[in-house]
């Protein structure tokens, strides 16, 4: 594959971060005395922060959007700073990828404080050329917005770049700017994982695959 640029969604594709959320979303209920079963909190894992307030809101809890985003946020920093650890073969194959003067970049839903101790915690940091969010974008991944963002900001066409991916609204999303996909397993996402793969140009298990 002779692309230019590569561009990554963070959590879930690139770290396995999706345990850690689960566990705060536990925190937050708890908090408030709500009690919720195991299919609920995995649900809500694989949600966008406003689509897990309204989840949120369904057990008659009121928090707004924001208000969720900031306290599961400052609960994350800890978490990103410390315990969440890259998926396996991902620091080996950005290195390769670094190697063949290919760009790495980020488009994530995780604001700075959580994306940047995360991945210089796991020595990978220096390895990125830039890194765009959904709220600089003022989009969410339903829309094609921060993957060509992305693109435009490491200055190769959206075209000539490969689009990792763990969710199906992500995958789609980088198809439609008209990217390579490749869908990435996590087990938030094994519910959908035939569309995933049927979406994507190419699926992986492990990144050590794309090596």
């Amino acid at each position: 594959m002779n692309y230019s640029a590569a561009i990554f969604d963070l959590d879930g594709t690139l770290i396995d971060s999706n345990p850690v959320w689960e566990k705060l979303d536990r925190i937050i209920l708890e908090r408030r005395n709500i009690t919720a079963d195991d299919a609920f909190f995995k649900k809500l894992t694989a949600m966008t922060y406003e689509d897990a307030a309204a989840e949120i809101q369904k057990l008659g809890v009121n928090i707004s959007a924001d208000d969720f985003k900031t306290e599961i946020n400052e609960l994350a920093v800890y978490e990103y700073s410390n315990n969440i650890r890259l998926k396996d073969g991902a620091e080996n194959y950005l290195i390769h990828l670094k190697n063949s003067n290919i760009k790495i970049t980020l488009a994530t839903a995780s604001p700075a404080e959580l994306y940047v101790p995360v991945l210089k915690n796991n020595g990978v940091y220096h390895l990125f050329a830039a890194f765009t969010t959904t709220d600089e974008i003022g989009r969410s991944k339903d829309y094609p917005d921060i993957y060509i963002e992305a693109a435009r900001k490491v200055g190769v066409s959206p075209k000539c770049c490969m689009a990792f991916e763990d969710v199906l609204k992500g995958v789609l999303s980088a198809k439609k700017a008209g990217m390579f996909t490749v869908g990435v397993y996590d087990e938030s996402s094994a519910g959908y994982i035939e569309e995933i793969k049927k979406a994507s140009d190419k699926f992986i298990y492990s990144f050590n695959e794309m090596l």
